[in-house]
């Protein structure tokens, strides 16, 4: 317990720093800190329960988006495929989740979404391939005729584990590679239960998993093709940001500034994913974190694009700078 005490006053300050930043952006104009005037005060915003999500976290957590004149609330996703019907519809004003579905939903259904900020980058050891204890896959290759459990079919999971595949001389449907729907919280119970013979899981499911049923890591996604690969970030619809342009600048100016805490501070994200995603506290200090960029690049996003025309979920190139804030 210790280790923690060193750590409050860089948080502190931390928070005091990005106040600091947030307070110099509403008052360059007018000569004095006020939160600004933005058009739309009460925001709901949908994430999924990773680590991804910590800079959004800690921007709730530390009071970011009030100063900013917002009051956000933040409800869990399975996924972002599961929520970008819910923003065409108005339902939820923000989204944070993975690139790939976005982009999916962009260039099949013209869904017309904006990137507003970048969330996280993949790092090693942040998202894995799985196998419960005991099991008898002990490589890639074993996965030949298995079914690996993934949160949603055709999202960033299938797209990672299809090039880890394909980085090992495999392809899907040559080696009767299955996948199968099932949410992240109930992953390593299906692990368990043996309901799938593998699964891909990100952090903090990765560590809940080898702790709660000795799950064994088989291959880490971050490697080869998909190495460094950017995984998810906060996103709009285009048509709203054009009706509230002060509030989507608002809610960048905050999300940025917890995602500044997060890429420094540690402590910050494990107090933000305790409170936000549920997860207990011997999990969130040792979970392994992804990088949190402060800001979006749009040659890594294409790189998204371009591996999914590879591996046939897009029909046809999608430029994905239209996506881009």
């Amino acid at each position: 317990m210790t280790y923690r005490f060193p750590r409050l006053p860089m948080a502190a300050a931390a928070t005091a720093a990005a106040l600091a930043l947030l307070a110099a952006g509403c008052s360059a104009s007018s000569g004095h800190a006020s939160p600004p005037q933005v058009e739309k005060h009460n925001l709901t915003v949908a994430a999924v329960p990773a680590a991804d999500s910590a800079g959004l976290y800690i921007a709730k957590q530390r009071g970011l988006f009030k100063a900013q004149g917002l009051n956000v609330k933040i409800v869990p996703a399975i996924s972002s495929a599961t929520v970008i019907n819910q923003q065409l519809s108005g339902k939820i004003d923000v989204s944070l989740g993975n690139y790939v579905s976005y982009i999916l939903a962009d260039a099949k259904q013209n869904a017309k979404l904006r990137i507003l900020a970048a969330a996280s980058v993949m790092g090693p050891n942040v998202q894995e391939l799985l196998v419960p204890a005991g099991s008898p896959i002990h490589n890639v290759a074993g996965l030949a005729g298995k079914t690996i459990g993934v949160n949603v079919l055709n999202n960033i999971g299938t797209l990672l584990i299809t090039s880890v595949l394909s980085d090992n001389a495999m392809q899907l449907q040559k080696d009767h590679v299955h996948f199968k729907a099932i949410a992240f919280p109930k992953m390593a119970q299906a692990l368990q239960k043996h309901e799938v013979n593998a699964a891909w899981v990100p952090e903090p499911f990765v560590t809940g998993a080898e702790e709660t049923i000795g799950a064994q890591p088989l291959a880490d996604t971050d490697q080869g093709t998909t190495q460094n690969f950017p995984i998810g970030g906060i996103v709009v619809t285009q048509s709203w940001e054009r009706k509230y342009p002060q509030t989507a600048a608002a809610f960048r100016r905050a999300f940025l500034a917890g995602q500044r805490i997060a890429s420094t501070d540690p402590a910050a994200v494990q107090k933000g994913m305790q409170q936000f995603a549920q997860l207990p506290a011997s999990t969130a200090a040792i979970e392994t974190l992804p990088s949190y960029p402060l800001t979006t690049d749009a040659r890594s996003i294409q790189r998204i694009s371009d591996l999914m025309l590879r591996f046939d979920m897009l029909r046809h190139a999608f430029d994905t700078r239209q996506m881009l804030h």
